[in-house]
């Protein structure tokens, strides 16, 4: 005898839908690394999300043994357990890229796109900007952003700072070692740049400028470990070529700083890619010292944390890009973002030039990104339909060459995590 039941998904049964286990692939050459993580039900539907580039899977893994039993349906109940594990910078990856994964379960679940799940969408396609490696010569690179835009993109982004000037004499200040160092935060280096050195910083952005022309925005960042006051003189040589943002001049840590950098120059100024949750936005806003907002939802907290923060961000009349170097379920976990943040400017993509990199989930366009956009999907979750495990593991890490193995040794990881008494 033939049952109704037989007929019926059983994935419309949320209120029954436990977590059963968590799982890892590592990915390399995106080419940065980064880890894929994939939460199993019941029900026999997984959801898909990311650990930023260059965090470690552990920052997942060892939450396995507070997700086993949990309806992943309950995406912010979950999230306010699991968020005190993560900080600013890359520790926040395995929370965030569990959420994505929440959301992902959750959308299948409902059969609803995630962007229905944070409220529905202002927009049907998403801005991408992508980053262009960058050489010594202004002219070159111009060709190089000229050559995005003949690709369809219509935001651009390249690196100006220090990093052009070495070699070149009497165009820095520095302490030995320090324009070498990555690991001296920017007010504590010592390092100047003279007026000859921003002379030549200004020439290689008008040289690109030259070549692109002024109706398309470009965007720059890594000026290199540089001081306050290097920033203002800096910033307000370049204010004249009307880029879209200059970008973490200085750490994001210090607010002052920034009011002061914001105060001092004609272009907007942007941080955020390295701070966690709503709450380390809030000093910038408050002390309206940035013009741009520019989180990483792999570790600004995921899909709906990031939704907040861009929602307090317009409340202070600031628009909020999105820092992203991933693979494509990031991407798309930032797309539904993008989708339900009415002041989203654009989104960003470090993985144009990998043929390959779209081709990494299956039922989706391809290439993901068509004309400088991603069209947001109608379909569940994140909108993908599988994963391509046959590409997945050409593309493992080869020093950790985990693909969805089991993760037992996980299982009973038990700490005493409440925070009151």
């Amino acid at each position: 005898m033939t049952r109704v039941e037989d007929n019926v998904n059983i994935h419309s049964r949320p209120s029954d839908l436990k977590i059963t286990d968590v799982r890892v692939a590592n990915l390399a050459g995106l080419p940065m690394r980064c880890s894929i993580i994939r939460l199993d039900t019941n029900q026999g539907i997984s959801g898909y999300g990311e650990v930023r580039d260059g965090a470690s899977k552990t920052y997942a893994l060892f939450l396995k043994s507070r997700l086993i039993g949990e309806n992943p349906c309950n995406v912010d109940k979950i999230f306010r357990q699991i968020k005190q594990f993560g900080f600013h910078g890359r520790q926040a990856g395995g929370v965030c890229g569990i959420e994505m994964a929440l959301m992902d379960l959750a959308g299948k679940a409902y059969h609803v796109p995630a962007y229905q799940l944070a409220g529905g969408k202002f927009r049907d396609k998403i801005l991408c900007y992508c980053d262009t490696d960058s050489v010594p010569n202004g002219t070159e690179m111009g060709k190089r952003l000229k050559n995005r835009m003949d690709q369809g993109f219509k935001y651009l982004k390249m690196d100006v700072g220090v990093g052009i000037l070495q070699g070149i004499p009497n165009t820095i200040i520095a302490p030995p070692g320090m324009v070498e160092s990555r690991h001296i935060m920017h007010p504590f280096t010592g390092i100047q740049i003279t007026d000859k050195g921003i002379q030549i910083l200004c020439e290689y952005v008008e040289a690109v400028r030259n070549e692109i022309g002024y109706e398309v925005p470009l965007a720059v960042d890594h000026f290199g470990h540089i001081g306050l006051e290097s920033c203002i003189r800096l910033g307000k040589a370049l204010d004249k070529y009307t880029l879209a943002w200059y970008e973490d001049m200085i750490p994001w840590q210090f607010t002052d700083q920034w009011a002061q950098l914001a105060r001092s120059v004609d272009t907007p100024v942007c941080t955020g890619e390295d701070i966690y949750l709503k709450e380390g936005f809030k000093p910038l806003l408050e002390k309206r010292a940035v013009g741009v907002i520019h989180p990483d939802l792999a570790s600004s907290g995921g899909i709906l944390e990031t939704k907040k923060i861009g929602d307090m961000a317009q409340d202070y009349g600031v628009a909020m890009a999105m820092h992203m170097a991933a693979s494509p379920i990031c991407a798309l976990a930032n797309v539904h973002c993008a989708a339900a943040t009415e002041n989203f400017l654009v989104l960003e993509n470090h993985s144009v030039d990998l043929p390959w990199w779209s081709e990494l989930v299956e039922g989706l366009p391809r290439p993901l990104i068509q004309d400088g956009f991603i069209q947001v999907p109608e379909t569940p979750g994140l909108g993908f339909t599988d994963i391509n495990e046959d590409l997945f593991r050409q593309y493992l890490d080869a020093t950790d060459p985990m693909c969805f193995e089991p993760t037992e040794m996980w299982d009973k990881e038990r700490s005493h995590d409440r925070l009151w008494s």
